[in-house]
Parts: structure tokens; sequence; C-alpha cells
């Protein structure tokens, strides 16, 4: 999905966006993950806060959803810009491809995706 008000939507349920997908931040197995959410991401939340951090607050404060908000909007905006980069250098099948597989490690795409992609041209490697 990816409109307007998903980064901030699904921050309120503690999740965060990151390359390979989503990253429900309330569950346990962050309790003593000290990384950022992304470690490639220089937003200010991933620059000073850890995985650990955000999951000790998420239930306690609504801090935490905001933190998670700044991040998930910062990595959507990067997404477009990466984008626009692929389509100005005239590689956006490729770009779709990696991230396509970035997202489905297994290639089990979803058919709706596989169909709209055909639809203008785009094939992924099964």
């Amino acid at each position: 999905m990816f409109d307007c008000v998903y980064p901030t939507r699904t921050a309120r349920f503690g999740t965060a966006l990151v390359p390979g997908g989503e990253l429900n931040l309330k569950l346990q197995r962050f309790a003593k993950d000290f990384r950022p959410i992304d470690e490639n991401c220089k937003c200010p939340t991933c620059v000073r806060y850890s995985r650990s951090h955000i999951y000790h607050i998420i239930r306690k404060e609504t801090a935490a959803c905001h933190m998670i908000s700044t991040h998930n909007v910062a990595h959507q905006m990067n997404l477009m810009k990466s984008i626009r980069e692929s389509i100005l250098e005239n590689r956006f099948p490729k770009f779709i491809e990696d991230f396509m597989i970035q997202m489905f490690p297994n290639k089990d795409y979803p058919s709706w995706a596989v169909d709209a992609l055909k639809s203008v041209n785009i094939h992924l490697p099964s």
C-alpha cells in the first residue's frame, strides 16, 4: 500500500516501514534490539532512538507513535526519491525488480502486483 496516510496510520499501531517490509515494534523481540529502526536511515528517530527504546515506551507514551511516524514519512520520501531517480536514469523496471525481490525474497509476489506490472510491460523474474 502506498497512500498519504499509510506512514502515520501504521505508526499508530507501532509499525515501522523498512526496506524489507514492516517492523511491529510492539513485539517482544525488539525489547533488547539496540539498533535504529533502519540502520541506513538518517531521520531524527533513527539517529536518536533504538528499536528497544521505542518498544519500551510504545504502550505508555504517544511520543513513540510520533517517532515512528517521523521515520515512516522519511522512509517513504526516500523511496519516492529512489523511484524518481530510477525513472530519470531510465532504469525503473530494474528498480521494480530489485524492490520486489527485497519485499518478497521467495518470489511469492502477490498476483495482483504481477498482473499490474505486466500491464505496463514490467515482468518480474520467477
